[in-house]
């Protein structure tokens, strides 16, 4: 093979494998996407559960659009853009099933979403459907799809509850009465999921 030749299937060879990593990392229905908010309460987390992790939502394309369906002020639609950058300095984990979605089950993950819409954000984290948290609303909406679990539910007693942030956090949520015995999906549970591969991180 002649130089020029061999130099033009050495480009073609880059750009098809640029073009794979690319298509491999393009926005998915089901994907979970985790970043470090930068909201009030999101040093108390990271601390009580020592991730760096601290919000979770679920990718959801809508008009082949990819939104990040999340659990903040209300149960909402976030243009993905827009959701990765409210996170700090724009820094993000985007992780998949391993086993991949059928058309039928990225159906019902979106039937699924649809039901906890508007719902108010859960400031207690309880585990009730009255009002929701962001990996409590990933967890639930896979659970109700597919009976898959996301993540291992603990009780609030299990996350580190000693960090001076935590405690002022946690005194200032619940006083004296802190629900100990209250069952808990935390994104850390989450990211830390055998269930699921990472296809980017940024």
């Amino acid at each position: 093979m002649g130089r020029f030749r061999l130099r033009r299937w050495l480009c073609a060879l880059s750009l098809a494998a640029s073009a794979a990593t690319n298509a491999a990392e393009a926005p998915r229905d089901g994907d979970i996407i985790f970043h470090t908010s930068r909201s009030a309460q999101s040093l108390a987390i990271q601390r009580a559960t020592h991730s760096p992790y601290s919000h979770v939502g679920i990718v959801l394309l809508r008009n082949g659009k990819p939104f990040v369906f999340e659990a903040i002020a209300t149960v909402r639609y976030t243009p993905l853009a827009q959701w990765i950058g409210r996170g700090d300095q724009g820094r993000h984990v985007v992780k998949r099933l391993k086993v991949p979605l059928t058309g039928e089950q990225r159906k019902k993950l979106h039937a699924a979403a649809a039901r906890y819409a508007g719902k108010p954000y859960d400031l207690y984290f309880e585990w009730s459907d009255q009002r929701i948290y962001c990996s409590e609303l990933v967890w639930k909406i896979y659970r109700d799809a597919m009976g898959v679990e996301i993540g291992a539910r603990q009780q609030l007693r299990d996350f580190d509850l000693s960090d001076p942030v935590v405690k002022a956090k946690m005194r200032e949520r619940y006083g004296d009465n802190v629900p100990l015995n209250e069952p808990v999906i935390s994104p850390a549970a989450q990211f830390d999921s055998p269930l699921l591969r990472t296809v980017s991180a940024k």
